[in-house]
């Protein structure tokens, strides 16, 4: 090998090693629902996971068990929160949320939330009038939008969150932090292909909800990965070839009794296609 190659080589190793380092590798609180979120946090860790996407409306521990984790939370909980998250050892990334407020009062209360609890970004589907409103909040607090798709619904034919050309013409002339939370298993279920929709949000996809499913019909169960129709190893190498620097987060929205073993196989996949 001559000279130049050594070091095209080398500087190949080293900027792999870099992207790696910056994919995070985690899950979402959702695959852990039917716990609180103090136990899913521990969940997370134990499965593997580097990082959590948390959720609203999950209770916040056994020790709080009326106490909702929202935007609503005192700075005592939120200190709280934020104090567990340090000694499990595992970073909240996002919050995946229902409703972004109807007014700038309340879109900023969930803003200045993720900034307090020192979130990148806020998950979850703004209505189109809202997003003026939501690009200010970005704008104030430097925190991520991350909109989100889910499937293609025959009964709900108004809903256009599943095409990707559709979400792109909403972010294409705004603020670069906001972007989409990608769905793989909605995709799937829409009937779609996640490497050629990635190919679409190109530049604008901040984070991932990564899933395998049975079937490629709408509602179709989320499996381990490589036990259904989805491709992962390909999903990952489009994420590497578009230099994604987001957080990939397993996630199951029909959890089977065996979940923390369904979340490890699935981490252990990512980590091998990274």
């Amino acid at each position: 090998m001559t000279k130049q190659r050594v070091i095209t080589a080398a500087v190949a190793m080293m900027a792999g090693a870099v992207l790696a380092a910056q994919m995070e590798v985690g899950v979402c609180a959702y695959s852990f629902r039917k716990v609180t979120a103090f136990e899913a946090i521990e969940k997370a860790k134990a499965c593997g996971a580097d990082v959590i996407e948390l959720f609203f409306w999950q209770k916040l521990s056994p020790e709080h068990p009326n106490v909702t984790l929202n935007q609503h939370l005192s700075d005592a909980h939120i200190a709280a929160l934020k104090a567990k998250l340090d000694a499990v050892g595992i970073k909240a990334v996002n919050a995946y949320v229902a409703d972004f407020g109807k007014t700038e009062e309340e879109t900023r209360k969930l803003f200045t939330f993720a900034q307090k609890l020192g979130l990148r970004g806020l998950t979850g589907e703004p209505p189109v009038d809202a997003l003026d409103r939501v690009e200010r909040m970005v704008k104030e607090t430097g925190v991520q939008l991350c909109f989100h798709n889910h499937a293609k619904n025959k009964d709900k034919p108004a809903y256009r969150n599943w095409d990707p050309e559709y979400l792109m013409g909403l972010m294409k002339d705004r603020d670069p932090r906001m972007g989409f939370s990608v769905d793989t298993g909605h995709i799937y279920r829409s009937g779609m292909d996640p490497v050629a929709y990635l190919r679409v949000l190109e530049g604008r996809v901040l984070s991932m909800h990564l899933k395998d499913v049975k079937e490629a019909v709408y509602g179709s169960p989320d499996v381990v990965f490589g036990q259904g129709i989805g491709d992962i190893p390909a999903v990952m190498a489009e994420l590497k070839r578009q230099g994604f620097k987001g957080h990939v987060g397993v996630e199951f929205d029909v959890v089977s009794g065996q979940v923390e073993q369904d979340v490890k196989a699935c981490l252990d996949v990512i980590r091998k296609h990274r």
